[in-house]
């Protein structure tokens, strides 16, 4: 039996990265910005890495309807009906329960890798060989399959997943899933080997997934069981447009992964970044002689090292005696941050919403 034809990738590419902000903001976010100045965005190299795994036509992308427009623009090749708006923004779960219950509508044998498409993965041929592993398993095993990443620093900015017993080199029961651990936590999960990172990267079949909806998630599930008949029909849309607003907001990590007990964590090792931070993009961009990294924009630096430089490419920028620091210049808005206090940058968000409004969002 030909398993590719049944084999789905869902993409979510609806989230802001504020975390980025000032350069990703409401009306372009991160997953639309060519970070390293290869003329690919970080939602065009996701795309591309998955075509060798699931056949083209058998991409779906998941983001929010004022987006709709970006995603269209960026991956041409996508057909309208591949790329599912939603509404308002309700976290993972009802996002990925509506893939869910969309691909068992037009493929009862559908199975599906959901990823995110922000990510920045260096090894692509590996993680094809990751991903198609992942695929065997779930489609002979009622199992819902996260990836874990193997840690290479106490890392406090992730969520971490213990592993359990093997089933087989490689893949094995999930014990725990933590939130993000302060800084001595994420020294004990480092140095006890029982760790890894959760790369928000899952596989399963569209039928299991939508079993633990139903035990997990009752109430989410009987929103989308209202419109069991029209799923992969024109009338899907209106349904959406109707009814996922009342989904409730909450993540797939919480509201399923943590709580069912067909876990499991395939680990692997692929060049992973979730690119969540300016710390994380300065990690994985070149240096300078000084170790600094000057994206897209012209620096020129004394006695300064450690930092990240984002700027108009038509504006010149000269500092002395600056340490690990962001400078971020969105024409707007002038974001000058420690990268050892970036994790505050959310709610420097807030706080300018609650001031200005919208207008520097």
């Amino acid at each position: 039996m030909d398993n590719n034809k049944h084999r789905y990738c869902v993409i979510m590419c609806g989230g802001i990265g504020s975390r980025f902000w000032p350069y990703s903001r409401t009306d372009k976010p991160k997953q639309f910005i060519d970070f390293f100045g290869t003329g690919r965005s970080l939602l065009q190299m996701s795309y591309e890495r998955l075509l060798p795994i699931v056949p083209k036509e058998n991409i779906l992308v998941m983001t929010n309807a004022r987006y709709a427009d970006k995603v269209r623009e960026q991956l041409p090749d996508i057909s309208p009906d591949r790329i599912l708006l939603e509404p308002d923004r309700r976290n993972t779960a009802p996002c990925i329960a509506w893939a869910a219950y969309h691909l068992a509508a037009i493929d009862p044998q559908a199975s599906m890798i959901v990823t995110p498409s922000d990510h920045l993965i260096t090894r692509e041929s590996v993680f094809e060989q990751c991903v198609l592993r992942g695929f065997d398993f779930v489609e002979n095993n009622d199992a819902l399959l996260t990836l874990g990443i193997h840690p290479t620093r106490p890392e406090t900015g992730y969520g971490y997943i213990q592993i359990g017993r093997e089933l087989e080199p490689g893949l094995l029961k999930v014990k725990t899933f933590t939130e993000k651990p302060d800084l001595e936590l994420a020294k004990v999960f480092l140095e006890s080997g029982e760790f890894f990172w959760n790369a928000g990267i899952f596989l399963w079949r569209a039928e299991v997934i939508k079993k633990a909806f139903h035990r997990y998630l009752p109430d989410l599930a009987s929103e989308f069981d209202l419109g069991e008949s029209v799923f992969g029909t024109p009338a899907e849309t209106e349904f959406i447009q109707t009814h996922f607003p009342s989904c409730p907001s909450i993540s797939i990590d919480f509201g399923v992964m943590e709580k069912a007990d067909n876990v499991y964590v395939e680990c692997v090792d692929f060049g992973w970044s979730d690119l969540g931070t300016w710390t994380s993009l300065y990690d994985n961009s070149p240096k300078t002689a000084d170790s600094n990294v000057t994206q897209k924009c012209r620096v020129m630096t004394y006695g300064s090292s450690g930092n990240i430089f984002m700027t108009p490419e038509d504006k010149l920028v000269v500092v002395s005696g600056l340490q690990n620091y962001i400078v971020a210049d969105a024409g707007d808005v002038l974001l000058i941050c420690p990268r050892s206090e970036e994790q505050r940058i959310k709610n420097m968000v807030i706080d300018v919403e609650q001031r200005f409004d919208d207008r520097y969002l």
